[in-house]
């Protein structure tokens, strides 16, 4: 029997377990092949959808389910912390000492912020790229009544286009609220421009000027002044705020960390075009886990589980594998409450968001309500 052993039960490690168990059913059915995901948690969290519980939009249940419910029921299932993974003798290891042997091993183990990165930000400021802290950020601006607002990005993070996305949305939901006038948003960035991509940052820098957001670059985070309420830079600027939002730097998971294959960081070096572990032939990464240059996004674990299972099933049908992923990327982009744009790319395309719209904001929200049928691999 030929075994699959996928470390992360998340999107990536869901949408290629269910791939494999659609596309090589009959393998399975017949005792040649078990695929089997090994994850930590037993929930799964959408997570693009925290951009939405501040606002209101969106409430956690409605963002969880299962990880039993939202897999195959042929892909064996085991709840634990993978603590190791043996190139030479083909073993992935539990913290519990389970061992399981593989042919092919997939890593999908994320990523996750690192807020302690910068002192004082959970003493002072909020995040919303967790559960908790969307939701004491939804408590915050329950009662915000104006002030200085600032939102500062830290690198790299997954969900690129999450800062820009909240930016406007929280100067729409100001505006809404009747106190846009009573407040002053500024938008922190550590590069030269809002963004890394220049066609995105174009853009934000026209919505963000048309909506009199300022914007502070190269503005790269040293620590939280809790007592004096201060923003402070690695250079030394000081930006006072009453409300302070930040997106800080992302990591990947500790067990990519301590695998012996991944950077400083936790990101495990990829194969840009056939998804394998540097100088392994039979372990592979996708999702956020990747140190491809390309976004961390829910769409990138889609586009590579499509070309990965394809090439699993040939390889376990006695093929090549040979399909290759080209860098593929679909992200929306809300510019307010009601408005949204896109962007489509590739290693060798730049993307060029269209011009926003309201139907492209439904459109995102359906996307995002799809997205328990996307895991499916069916999409």
């Amino acid at each position: 029997m030929k075994e699959v052993v996928i470390v992360g039960g998340g999107t990536a490690g869901t949408m290629l377990a269910n791939r494999l168990a659609r596309d090589a059913a009959p393998e399975i059915a017949g005792g040649e092949l078990r695929v089997t995901v090994i994850s930590n948690k037993e929930e799964h969290l959408y997570q693009p959808g925290l951009l939405y519980i501040p606002f209101r939009l969106k409430k956690p249940e409605e963002l969880m389910r299962k990880v039993k419910e939202v897999l195959h029921p042929s892909v064996r299932l085991i709840f634990g912390e993978a603590v190791h993974i043996d190139a030479e003798r083909k073993v992935v290891t539990t913290d519990g000492g389970q061992r399981f042997p593989y042919d092919y091993a997939v890593i999908a183990t994320g990523s996750h912020p690192e807020p302690d990165q910068i002192p004082g930000l959970l003493e002072a400021g909020h995040i919303f790229y967790t559960v908790d802290g969307a939701l004491k950020l939804q408590q915050a601006m329950d009662t915000f009544q104006g002030g200085k607002v600032v939102i500062a990005v830290g690198l790299p993070h997954k969900c690129p286009v999450a800062p820009l996305e909240f930016t406007m949305m929280f100067e729409d939901w100001a505006r809404k609220k009747g106190i846009r006038d009573k407040t002053d948003i500024t938008y922190c960035y550590p590069l030269a421009r809002p963004y890394g991509t220049e066609s995105v940052a174009n853009m934000a820098q026209r919505e963000f000027e048309s909506r009199g957001v300022h914007i502070e670059t190269f503005f790269l985070m040293e620590e939280v002044d809790t007592k004096k309420k201060e923003l402070v830079s690695i250079d030394g600027r000081r930006i006072p705020f009453d409300l302070l939002v930040v997106i800080p730097p992302h990591k990947g998971s500790t067990f990519s960390q301590k695998s012996g294959f991944s950077d400083e960081e936790g990101w495990m070096p990829t194969d840009r075009n056939r998804l394998n572990l540097a100088d392994q032939t039979d372990i592979f990464v996708i999702g956020d886990a990747t140190n491809l240059p390309i976004s961390k996004a829910g769409s990138v674990a889609h586009f590579e589980s499509e070309i990965l299972a394809a090439n699993l099933v040939d390889r376990i049908r006695g093929g090549p594998g040979e399909r290759l992923y080209h860098g593929k990327v679909f992200c929306f982009i809300e510019t307010g409450l009601d408005k949204a744009t896109y962007i489509a790319f590739d290693y060798a395309n730049p993307p060029n968001p269209v011009t926003p719209s309201k139907p492209v904001h439904w459109a995102k929200l359906s996307y995002n309500n799809m997205h328990w049928v996307n895991l499916q691999g069916i999409m």
